[in-house]
């Protein structure tokens, strides 16, 4: 393991399929008021909002509704959520969907009392709170497994007018305080919904583990989780109910990203970048844009970090090595990658996603490039990796 870091998280999780039976001891101690924040109404016909109602109910807290969340949420949406929360003054978050209505219940925890511009200062800048400023805390009631949100800082907003979609990582202040998990609120999820976050999960491991070269524990938790990432999904897409198979996509999407396996990782999250240019201009699902590019954008840059690609093959896909170049093995690696996005339903064209010739250069204008991964990326090579995914 190589540098020196903090590891600490405060979110307290209650799994299994009786999880929401914590729900209303969870939300014991922060406040009367509550901000019930959701998407589109799925949750009123699969039964979640009876029991989340039942929980706030039970416990005596006072409700204001925000519903409406959409899968890529947006600036305005954020505005919105600030201006309710603020008028209605409610002392808790409770968020009750995806990713993306966590993510978008964090921004609103940050945002809500802060009189300036809030796009400008937490996702463009890149800023934190400052101590004493008041953030809203947030609980997460997850209904699809995929992003982590309900166990990291993350939150991400796209900015309609801009064509910009950013995320931004906060502390541990703005973390949730718990999440229940039950696999079972996952199951109404549409086909194409639960694949879109198997393969979210999936690359949230790859961006960490396709990065540095020393011999690192992460490295081997990561490739654990991705193992069992794909067993799993190969049962979960042919047979969505198959409880065993929800819950472990659940509780490695958890792991995957609330920061436990990038310790001591530099991290890449160039194709999280690219999938999130391609969003804000054609507000394509998140998980299919990182599916459409993935393939194109490792064979790019699976030269630069040769030996970790070829470990990659041989202990993620039980690719055999014998007689093998590591750039042979490594190729195949991304091979099996990509037979396997085809397999579960992702998308392998971002072409399938409305992107066209035409989109190319104004996504890549709208692409933020990192330093750090194998490669450092040029706005040519981001060209070239679109061209190749369309």
């Amino acid at each position: 393991m190589k540098g020196n870091f903090i590891y600490s998280n405060p979110t307290r999780l209650y799994f299994g399929d009786e999880a929401q039976k914590n729900l209303a001891s969870a939300l014991e101690g922060f406040g009367k008021k509550v901000l019930l924040v959701y998407g589109g109404g799925s949750i009123r016909r699969n039964g979640v909002y009876d029991d989340v109602m039942a929980a706030l109910h039970q416990t005596g807290k006072e409700v204001v509704e925000l519903s409406g969340v959409m899968p890529n949420p947006t600036l305005a949406k954020l505005n919105e959520g600030r201006r309710v929360a603020r008028e209605n003054n409610v002392d808790f978050i409770l968020a009750v969907g995806g990713g993306s209505t966590i993510d978008y219940s964090k921004a609103v925890s940050v945002a809500a009392w802060y009189d300036g511009d809030a796009w400008d200062r937490y996702f463009v800048r890149q800023e934190d709170p400052q101590p004493g400023e008041r953030i809203i805390p947030v609980g997460a009631v997850l209904t699809m497994a995929g992003t982590g949100s309900e166990m990291n800082g993350g939150s991400v907003i796209t900015n309609q007018e801009a064509k910009l979609k950013i995320g931004k990582v906060f502390g541990e202040e703005v973390m949730p305080k718990f999440a229940v998990l039950n696999p079972r609120y996952t199951f109404s999820l549409p086909h194409r919904q639960m694949v879109a976050g198997i393969f979210d999960t999936m690359i949230h491991i790859m961006e960490q583990y396709f990065s540095g070269d020393d011999d690192s524990t992460s490295d081997y938790l990561a490739e654990g989780l991705m193992r069992s990432l794909i067993a799993s999904s190969r049962v979960a897409v042919n047979d969505p109910e198959n409880y065993e198979a929800r819950s472990n996509i659940m509780w490695t999407a958890t792991w995957a990203l609330n920061t436990l396996i990038g310790k001591g990782k530099i991290q890449d999250w160039m194709v999280h970048m690219i999938g999130q240019a391609i969003s804000a201009h054609t507000d394509a699902t998140h998980g299919m844009t990182l599916s459409g590019v993935s393939v194109a954008y490792y064979r790019h840059v699976m030269n630069y970090g040769l030996d970790r690609f070829a470990r990659f093959a041989r202990v993620v896909w039980d690719i055999p090595s014998d007689g093998k170049s590591d750039s042979q093995l490594a190729s195949e690696g991304i091979d099996a990658l990509e037979a396997w996005i085809r397999e579960i339903g992702a998308a392998a064209e971002i072409s399938s996603l409305g992107v066209t010739e035409a989109l190319i250069e104004p996504i890549a204008d709208a692409t933020i490039i990192f330093d750090a991964g194998y490669h450092r990326l040029d706005r040519s090579e981001v060209i070239e990796i679109l061209r190749e995914s369309l």
